[in-house]
C-alpha cells in the first residue's frame, strides 16, 4: 500500500514547505541533541522523526519532569503553527509505527479537523477524508490484534468530519459507511464505533450548534429505518457466523472476530434505542427484542444483549406506543429471560461448590442486568394496565412474579433490593394489587423479607452466601451497613403495603416470627460484646434476628390497625402476643430495646382489654432506669442509653396518642414520677423532662383550667422555686458568675472537682428541660365547647375567632423575665472579655461540635460497634453539649411560647424591647452556627411557618395586630444584621484563595481546608435559612395548576429535566402575605429586604441565586415598580442582576431564573430609566443594532410585533455577554463548527388566496387549509 501520507503531499503544495523551527528555545541540550533530526531532505520526514523521539521521550518512564514537559508544549506549539500537520498526522498514523504514535497522528488529525477545518481549501478538506477512508480500509491490524485505543481515534476523526460535512457536503455517507463493511470484520467495527459516536455527540452529550445538531438528527430520523435494516443485519450475520464457526475446531479466532463484531454492534445499538421512535424498536412484530431475549443464551454477547433490552423495556413515551412491548410477557421471551437467569446464576453457584464460591464478577453483572430488565417490565405493566390503551393483565403473569420473586430472595442483597421499588409499584397499582396472583404473590413476598430483614451480609465476613456478592458491590462493612439501612427502610415501605393486601396473614406471620423468638435461647455468636459477658453485640445471630423481627412487626402492625375493621381484629392473639412480650425477662440492652418497639407496635389491642394497661406500664418503668450492672460507675453504653429513652418515648407515645384512654392511670404514673423524682441521680435531665411532658399530655385531658392549671403549678413548683431564686437569679444575669458557676473558668484536672460543677449544669439544664417540655405540650380541648365547659375560652376577636387561655400561662410568664435575661447572657458570652474567662480545659467550649461538624459537612458516621461500647466524654466535650443543649433549647422556649400563650405572650409589656435586648443583643459576636437557632425562633413566631418541618408547625401563632408593635422591630433588625453579616461571610468566601499555610505542617495545612470547608458551608446554610425566613415572612406563594393527564407525566424525562425555562420563570402571581404587606410600609426594613435578595443573588450559591430570582426578587420590587425610585436605585437593581448572571449564567437553571428577572425589570423600568439603557450599552459584545430595535420596541409597546418567547430570547442574545464562564472552560479553546444551509426549513403557505390561485372561487375562500 502506497503511504497515505505520500499520497496528501503530492497533493498539497505546502507539504513543500520547510519544517518550522518547533523545538522550545530552552530545551536541555541532551534532549536537543536527541530530537535533532538527521539531515534530510523530506521536511515531513524530518518532523515526524522529532515527534516520534519527543513521543518516546514524554512516554518513557525514566525520562526528567522537565524534558517531558518540554516534549508536551513541543507537541503543542506544532499542533499549533506547524503548516503540515496532515501529512504528519497521516505518516504518524501507518500501522507500521508503535501504538502510542499512531494514536499520537490520530490525535494531530483530529486536532486539525476540530480547529483549522473551518480555515481548509475544499479540496484539501476532500483529500484529507479520501485518505482517511483509505486508514479505515487498509490502515488497521485485524480485529483482534489492534489496540482499543487506535479505533476510538480513528472513529472520532471520522465523525468529527460528518458532524462538519454531512449531510449537505456528504451525502453519501451513509451508503460509504455500509460499503466499508463488506472489507472485513476490521471495518464494520469502525463503522460501529462512528455510528456509536456520532449518536452520543449529537443526541447525548449534544457537542454541536443548534442548527448542526438539527440537521443531523433529523437526518437521522429520516435515515431510521434504513440504519436499524442494516444494524440488524450485521448483527444477524456475525451472530450466525459466530455460531457456526464456534463449533468448528481451528476456527476459534474467526469465530471470536465475528463475536468482537457482534458486540459492537449491540453497543451501537444501545446508543440508539435510547431515543429513536418507538417504532422502530417494535417494528416487525418486535423482531429487534426477538433478537436480544436469543441472544440471552449466548455467554459472550448476553451482557451486551441485555443492556440493550433494558434500554428498550425502560423507554418512556406514549402509552400506545410501549403498548407492543408486552410482547416480552409472552411464555417464548419469558422463557428465554428465565432460561439464562438460571444459567448465569448456576455459574456462580455450581451444584457442587458451597453458594458464592468461584463467583464470577462478569455472570453476576449479567444477572444485575436481568433483573433490571425485570424491575423495567413490571414498570410497564404498571403504566399499562389500567390505563386507556386497555391493556388486561398478562395471562402468564404467575410465571413473571415466581422469576421476580427468584431475585428478591437470591443471596445477593443488592438484587434483592433492586426488586423493591417494582414490588411497591404493583402492591400500589389500582387493578394489579386485586389481582389474586398479586394477592398470593404478596403473601410470598411477606415470608422473604423474614430473610431479607436480617442483615447478613457484611463483606468481612463468611457467615452467609451473600458475603461473596457484597464484597463485589461493597468496598467494606461501612457501606454495606449504610446501604443496608436503606434497604431495610424500602422492604418496610413494600411490607405495610402488602399487609394492605393481605392484613390477617401478614398479622399470622409476624405473630408467629415474634413467638419463636421469644421462644429461642439467646445466641450471642461469635462476636464478643464490650458491654458484659453473655450480651449480644449488634453482629450477634438473636441481635439481627430481633432487629429484622422488629422491623416486620412494626410495618404490619401499623397497618393493620389502619385497614382492618374494629370488629375484625384479632384481639385475642393480639393480645396473647403482647402477653409474651410482657413476661419475656431479658437483660441483654440490644434485645430489651426491641421488646419495648414490641410493645408499643402491639399497643393498640390494649384498648380492647383496659385492665392490662398497668401491665405495659409495670414494663415500660424498669426499662427507664435500666442497668447492665446496677449501681456501675462506667459510662453507660450508648445501648443501655438507647433502652432508658426508648422507654421515655413509648410513654410519651401512648400518652399523646391515647391519651383519654391512659387518663384514669394518671395517678398511678404520677406516683411512679415522684419516686423516681426522689433521687437527683437515677435519671438524665432528658428523661426526667420526657416523664414530665407525659403527664402535662395527659393534664390536656382534665378538660378543667383551674385543676390543670393547679397540676403544672405543682409538677412546675421545684423548677419555679430555683429559678427564681436569688442565687439563679445571680448566675442567669452575669456572665461571669454563670460561667464560675458551670465552671467553665475552672482548669479541670480531678474529676471529682468537675462532679459538682456537672451537678450545677445538670440543674440548670433541667429548669430549661422542664420549661420548654411545658410550654411544648400544655393545650386547651381542641373541641371549643369543651374548652368553653373548662373555662380556657376569655373572649372572642373581632372576627369571632375563641381566644384561649393556656393552664400553663401563668407559671411561665412569671419565669420570662430570667428566661430572657439567660438568652442575653448567653449571646454575652461571646464578648471578647467573656471568651477570655474561659479556663485552658474550656477554651474550645464554644467551637462547633464534632457531631454537628460531621452532620454540617454531610460526613456519616461510623455506626458499626457503637452500641456496646462505654460512651465516654471528655469535660470538655459535655461542656460543649451543655452550651449547644442550652442555646438551643432557651430560643425554642421563646418560639413555642408564642403559639401556645398566644394574647398572654404577646400582651406582655414591652415584649419587643425585652426580645430585642436580649435574643437579638450582640449578634455581631455570636458565630454561625448559633445563628442558626434565632431563625428557627421566627420560623415559629411567623405566621407563615406552618411548612417548616424542625419543629411542629403551628398557624396563627401571631396575631396580625401584634405586627407594627412585635414582628416588625425584630425583623427589621434581624435582617439588617444579616444584610451586613453576610455580605461580610461570603466577602471571604470569594477572596478566599487555595493558598494555605506552610507546607512543613501537613496537618495544620489540613485542619484548615477542614475547618474553611465547615465555614463555607454554614455560611450556606445560614443563607438558605435567612432566603428561607424572608420568603415564607414576606411572600405568599400561588403555585400554578399542575398540568397535563398522566400520559404525559409519564413523558420523556429528560425533556422534563433539562427545560429549566419552566422550571425558573418566576411565578408574577406570588403576592405579598399581610406580614409583608406590613414590612413593606418601613421605607428601611423594605430597603433592607430589597438589598438582601438582590445582593444574594451574587453570592457564590447556585441553588440560591435560582430560588431567590425565581421567588422573591420580582414579588419585592414589582410592589413599587410604580413608584419613584432613585436613578441610583435602579441602576444597582439592575447590575445586580447582570452581576449574577456573570457569576451563575452558565447554569440552566439560574440564567433563566435571571434572565426572567432581567427583562421584567427593564420592561418595568426603562420607560421611565434610561440609566438602564446606558447599563445595556456597556455589555460586552452587543449588537448596538438590535439593542436599538429592542430598546424601542420596549420604551414604546405600540410596536411590539413579536411573541413573548421570541422576545425573551432576543434579550437573552442582548445580555450573553455577561454571562461568565466557569472555571474549567475558561481557558480551553473554543471548538467552532459552522452552520450548513438548512435542509429542513419549513415554508409558511400563503393566505392571500388570490394572489396564489388563477381560479379564485367561493370554494377556495371556505378551505379550511386557509383559515385564520
Amino acid at each position: 500500500m502506497r503511504n497515505v501520507a505520500e499520497d496528501y503531499i503530492s497533493h498539497d503544495p505546502a507539504g513543500s514547505c520547510p519544517a518550522p523551527t518547533l523545538l522550545p528555545a530552552g530545551l536541555p541540550q541532551p534532549l536537543h541533541n536527541r530530537l535533532r533530526p538527521r539531515a534530510m531532505a523530506d521536511p515531513v520526514s524530518a518532523m515526524c522523526e522529532q515527534l516520534v523521539k519527543a513521543v518516546t521521550v514524554m512516554m518513557d518512564a525514566e525520562s526528567n519532569q522537565r524534558y517531558r514537559l518540554e516534549a508536551l508544549k513541543f507537541f503543542e506549539e506544532f499542533k499549533e503553527k506547524c503548516l503540515f500537520c496532515v501529512p504528519c498526522g497521516l505518516q504518524l498514523a501507518d500501522k507500521s509505527q508503535t501504538a502510542v504514535v499512531r494514536h499520537f497522528g490520530l490525535q494531530i488529525l483530529e486536532h486539525v479537523i476540530k480547529f483549522q477545518w473551518n480555515n481548509m481549501p475544499q479540496q484539501d478538506k476532500v483529500h484529507l477524508k479520501n485518505c482517511t477512508m483509505e486508514l479505515l480500509t487498509n490502515g488497521t491490524y485485524p480485529i483482534l490484534e489492534e489496540q482499543s485505543h487506535i479505533k476510538d481515534a480513528l472513529s472520532r476523526i471520522v465523525v468529527e468530519m460528518i458532524k462538519r460535512e454531512w449531510p449537505q457536503h456528504w451525502p453519501d455517507m451513509l451508503k460509504e459507511m455500509e460499503t466499508l463493511t463488506s472489507f472485513g470484520e476490521t471495518q464494520t467495527e469502525l463503522v460501529m464505533l462512528i455510528l456509536l459516536r456520532l449518536a452520543e455527540d449529537v443526541i447525548t452529550f449534544q457537542t454541536l450548534p443548534t442548527q448542526r445538531r438539527r440537521d443531523i438528527q433529523q437526518t437521522l430520523t429520516q435515515n431510521m429505518d434504513s440504519i436499524f435494516t442494516f444494524l440488524l443485519s450485521i448483527l444477524q450475520q456475525n451472530v450466525d457466523e459466530y455460531r457456526r464457526l464456534k463449533a468448528i475446531p481451528g476456527q476459534e479466532l474467526k469465530a471470536k472476530a465475528h463475536c468482537r463484531v457482534g458486540i459492537a454492534t449491540l453497543n451501537t445499538l444501545a446508543g440508539y434505542i435510547d431515543w429513536v421512535a418507538l417504532v422502530h424498536i417494535t417494528n416487525d412484530n418486535c423482531h429487534l427484542l426477538e433478537i436480544l431475549c436469543l441472544l440471552l443464551s449466548e455467554t459472550e454477547l448476553q451482557l451486551e444483549a441485555a443492556e440493550c433490552l433494558l434500554i428498550a423495556v425502560s423507554r418512556k413515551g406514549k402509552l400506545e406506543d410501549r403498548k407492543p412491548l408486552m410482547v416480552l410477557f409472552d411464555d417464548v421471551a419469558m422463557h428465554y429471560i428465565l432460561s439464562a437467569a438460571q444459567s448465569a446464576d448456576g455459574a456462580n453457584n455450581p451444584s457442587d461448590q458451597p453458594a458464592g464460591a468461584g463467583l464470577s464478577e462478569a455472570r453476576y453483572t449479567f444477572l444485575k442486568r436481568l433483573c433490571q430488565v425485570l424491575c423495567a417490565l413490571g414498570g410497564q405493566l404498571c403504566a399499562l394496565v389500567g390505563s386507556v390503551v386497555e391493556v388486561n393483565v398478562p395471562g402468564n403473569l404467575n410465571k413473571y412474579m415466581e422469576a421476580f420473586l427468584a431475585f428478591t430472595t437470591h443471596p445477593s442483597q443488592f438484587l434483592r433490593s433492586s426488586t423493591q421499588t417494582t414490588w411497591g409499584n404493583m402492591f400500589r397499582h389500582e387493578v394489579l394489587s386485586k389481582d389474586p396472583v398479586v394477592a398470593q404473590m404478596a403473601v410470598k413476598y411477606l415470608k422473604a423479607a423474614m430473610t431479607n430483614l436480617v442483615k447478613t451480609g457484611f463483606p468481612s465476613q463468611n457467615d452467609s452466601p451473600a458475603c461473596e456478592y457484597s464484597r463485589v458491590d461493597f468496598d467494606c462493612d461501612e457501606d454495606f451497613n449504610v446501604f443496608f439501612n436503606s434497604f431495610r427502610a424500602q422492604q418496610g415501605d413494600v411490607a405495610r403495603h402488602a399487609c394492605k393486601i393481605a392484613p390477617m396473614e401478614a398479622f399470622q406471620i409476624a405473630g408467629e416470627w415474634l413467638q419463636y423468638q421469644i421462644n429461642m435461647p439467646l445466641d450471642t455468636g461469635n462476636t464478643l460484646s464490650k458491654a458484659g459477658e453473655g450480651l449480644c453485640s449488634m453482629l450477634s445471630p438473636s441481635a439481627r434476628q430481633w432487629d429484622a423481627m422488629t422491623t416486620f412487626m412494626e410495618s404490619v402492625m401499623g397497618q393493620l390497625f389502619k385497614i382492618v375493621d374494629k370488629e375484625k381484629l384479632p384481639v385475642d392473639q393480639g393480645m396473647e402476643l403482647l402477653q409474651a412480650v410482657v413476661n419475656y425477662e431479658i437483660r441483654d440492652p440490644l434485645i430489651l430495646s426491641c421488646i419495648l418497639s414490641n410493645l408499643s407496635s402491639l399497643f393498640p389491642f390494649v384498648l380492647h382489654r383496659p385492665d392490662f394497661l398497668p401491665q405495659v406500664f409495670f414494663k415500660l418503668f424498669p426499662a427507664i432506669t435500666f442497668e447492665v450492672v446496677e449501681e456501675s460507675k462506667a459510662p453507660r453504653t450508648r445501648a443501655v442509653k438507647n433502652v432508658r429513652r426508648h422507654a421515655c418515648s413509648s410513654i410519651i407515645k401512648m400518652c399523646r396518642d391515647y391519651p383519654e384512654f391512659i387518663l384514669p392511670c394518671f395517678d398511678m404514673l404520677y406516683t411512679q414520677v415522684k419516686k423516681l423524682f426522689a433521687n437527683e441521680l437515677l435519671l438524665t435531665q432528658m428523661e426526667k423532662c420526657a416523664l414530665m411532658e407525659a403527664l402535662v399530655l395527659l393534664s390536656n385531658q382534665f378538660k378543667d383550667y383551674n385543676k390543670q392549671k393547679a397540676f403544672l403549678e405543682e409538677l412546675m413548683a421545684p423548677v419555679t422555686t430555683r429559678w427564681l431564686s436569688e442565687e439563679m437569679r445571680s448566675v442567669l444575669w452575669d456572665p461571669a458568675g454563670f460561667l464560675d458557676f458551670i465552671g467553665a473558668d475552672q482548669v479541670v484536672n480531678e474529676p471529682s472537682a468537675e462532679d459538682q460543677m456537672g451537678i450545677n449544669r445538670s440543674r440548670i439544664g433541667f429548669c430549661v428541660y422542664t420549661i420548654l417540655g411545658v410550654v411544648k405540650r400544655a393545650r386547651w380541648p381542641a373541641d371549643l365547647e369543651e374548652a368553653k365547659a373548662g373555662g380556657f375560652v376569655v373572649g372572642y376577636t373581632p372576627a369571632g375567632a375563641p381566644i384561649y387561655r393556656n393552664p400553663c400561662a401563668e407559671p411561665l410568664l412569671a419565669l420570662l423575665p430570667n428566661l430572657l435575661s439567660f438568652i442575653r447572657t448567653q449571646n454575652s458570652l461571646f464578648l471578647p472579655e467573656n471568651v477570655a474567662r474561659l479556663s485552658e480545659t474550656f477554651s474550645r467550649a464554644y467551637d462547633v461540635m464534632d457531631v454537628e461538624k460531621n452532620l454540617i459537612l454531610a460526613i456519616s458516621q461510623p455506626t458499626m460497634d457503637v452500641y456496646d461500647s462505654p460512651v465516654y466524654k471528655s469535660a470538655l466535650e459535655r461542656m460543649q453539649g451543655f452550651f449547644c443543649m442550652l442555646y438551643d433549647n432557651c430560643y425554642h422556649i421563646i418560639g413555642y411560647a408564642g403559639p401556645a400563650l398566644q394574647q398572654d405572650f404577646y400582651t406582655v409589656e414591652a415584649l419587643a424591647e425585652q426580645l430585642v435586648g436580649s435574643a437579638l443583643i450582640h449578634l455581631e459576636h455570636v458565630p454561625d452556627h448559633r445563628l442558626r437557632p434565632l431563625i428557627h425562633i421566627l420560623y415559629i413566631i411567623s405566621p407563615t411557618s406552618c411548612s417548616r418541618v424542625f419543629m411542629k408547625p403551628l398557624v396563627m401563632s401571631c396575631p396580625s395586630e401584634y405586627y407594627d408593635g412585635l414582628l416588625c422591630p425584630l425583623l427589621g433588625l434581624l435582617f439588617s444584621h444579616l444584610l451586613q453579616r453576610l455580605n461580610l461571610r461570603w466577602q471571604i468566601i470569594n477572596q478566599r484563595t487555595n493558598v494555605c499555610g506552610p507546607d512543613d505542617d501537613e496537618s495544620s495545612e489540613e485542619n484548615q481546608v477542614t475547618q474553611e470547608m465547615l465555614e463555607d458551608r454554614l455560611v450556606r446554610l445560614a443563607t438558605r435559612e435567612v432566603m428561607d425566613l424572608l420568603s415564607m415572612s414576606c411572600i405568599s406563594r400561588k403555585l400554578p395548576e399542575p398540568a397535563g393527564n398522566k400520559e404525559d407525566a409519564d413523558g420523556d424525562d429528560e425533556m422534563m429535566a433539562t427545560d429549566s425555562t419552566q422550571l425558573s420563570t418566576p411565578q408574577t402571581a406570588d403576592e405579598l402575605t399581610e406580614l409583608g404587606k406590613c414590612l413593606l410600609k418601613k421605607e428601611d426594613i423594605y430597603m433592607t429586604l430589597l438589598a438582601i435578595s438582590f445582593n444574594s443573588l451574587s453570592w457564590r450559591d447556585t441553588t440560591n441565586c435560582q430560588r431567590v430570582a425565581t421567588q422573591v426578587c420580582w414579588a419585592l420590587l414589582r410592589q413599587v415598580v410604580g413608584g419613584n425610585l432613585l436613578p441610583e436605585a435602579v441602576t444597582w437593581l439592575f447590575a445586580s442582576v447582570l452581576k449574577a448572571l456573570q457569576m451563575h449564567g452558565q447554569h440552566d437553571g439560574c440564567n433563566a431564573a435571571l434572565t426572567q428577572l432581567a427583562l421584567f425589570i427593564y420592561d418595568a423600568l426603562r420607560p421611565r430609566y434610561t440609566e438602564l439603557r446606558a447599563i445595556m450599552n456597556q455589555i460586552p459584545n452587543i449588537n448596538p443594532e438590535q439593542l436599538e430595535q429592542f430598546d424601542q420596541r420596549t420604551v414604546n409597546p405600540a410596536l411590539q410585533k413579536v411573541g413573548e418567547k421570541k422576545r425573551k430570547d432576543q434579550f437573552k442574545k442582548l445580555i450573553a455577554g455577561t454571562v461568565g464562564k466557569p472555571l474549567g472552560q475558561q481557558f480551553k479553546k473554543e471548538v467552532h463548527i459552522r452552520n450548513l444551509p438548512s435542509l429542513f426549513k419549513k415554508v409558511k403557505p400563503s393566505k392571500d388566496i388570490v394572489a396564489n390561485s388563477e381560479n379564485a372561487g367561493l370554494v377556495s375562500l371556505f378551505d379550511p387549509e386557509h383559515d385564520g
